[in-house]
């Protein structure tokens, strides 16, 4: 009898042990960035454990994922600490953080928090323009202006598409070349780029993502953002949780993504949302100073 329940101790430690190992390499898969959301009609409908949050690690979902894991929106995100900041915010904090998709310094840790900026995408499709939103996102902003300045994002396209739940275009991961075919692979790349450091949310407080907002993509922490941002093209607000940090709004160009996203995917990504069949290359981003 002893015999017998020493067994039945060691069957049981041992389903336990497997399937903690299971919950660990799911975790690790979903680590990609993504869309990170904590929002349950995401989590639900687009990517259980993603949104945004990058498409991590193949593609799973920061930074929503396909890997746009910097997205997998999906990680809850405790964004108390950071919507408390006072903006504007006269001091960033940059963390290095993982392997730069492409190689770009630092953002300085003093952002020009009194100024108004502008910035132009220029892809294939036409122009998009934004304003950005510096005394609301100061450090976000202080951030997106450095990548654009140094050339990140050139020649890059947008990844993700999620046309159910939310509706945005993912874009600012530079393993999705111009010329890269995207075949929503669950071990490429693509949707994990990072520019080599993290930074905290902001502007968090009350946000809402209607139709022409801006925001960061995560990794589902109020920590993790980087260079990956979606734009949003139908309101959102109801699908998405305030884990993204609005920092910017189309001002002209809206129509080009709607467009993009009434020719729907090409394929889909396990995380949620699929890659755009219409190609949206970003050629460059130039920023005004106002």
């Amino acid at each position: 009898m002893a015999g017998r329940n020493d067994r039945q101790r060691r069957q049981a430690r041992e389903r336990f042990r497997r399937q903690q190992e299971a919950r660990v390499a799911r975790r690790q898969q979903l680590r990609r960035r993504w869309l990170a959301g904590g929002s349950a009609v995401l989590a639900a409908a687009l990517i259980a454990s993603l949104l945004l949050v990058f498409l991590p690690g193949g593609n799973s979902a920061k930074k929503p994922d396909a890997s746009a894991s910097k997205s997998t929106a999906s990680k809850s995100t405790s964004s108390t600490s950071a919507a408390a900041v006072a903006e504007p915010a006269h001091h960033c904090t940059y963390t290095k953080a993982g392997t730069a998709a492409k190689t770009v310094s630092i953002p300085p840790a003093t952002p020009d928090y009194t100024a108004g900026y502008t910035a132009t995408i220029k892809t294939n499709l036409g122009d998009i323009s934004l304003n950005l939103l510096n005394s609301k996102a100061t450090c976000t902003v202080n951030s997106f202006v450095h990548l654009a300045e140094a050339g990140y994002f050139n020649n890059t396209q947008c990844h993700r598409l999620v046309n159910s739940g939310i509706y945005v275009l993912q874009c600012g991961d530079p393993y999705a070349t111009a010329s890269t075919k995207l075949t929503c692979s669950s071990t490429g790349k693509i949707g994990t780029g990072t520019p080599g450091y993290d930074f905290a949310s902001e502007n968090l407080s009350g946000a809402k993502y209607p139709a022409g907002t801006i925001a960061m993509a995560n990794e589902g922490t109020s920590t993790s953002n980087g260079s990956q941002f979606f734009i949003v093209f139908k309101d959102s607000t109801s699908g998405l949780t305030a884990s993204y940090t609005p920092f910017a709004t189309v001002s002209s160009g809206l129509g080009i993504v709607q467009n993009v996203a009434k020719s729907g995917t090409s394929c889909q990504y396990s995380a949620g949302g699929g890659a755009p069949k219409k190609k949206v290359i970003i050629d460059s981003v130039t920023v005004k100073k106002t």
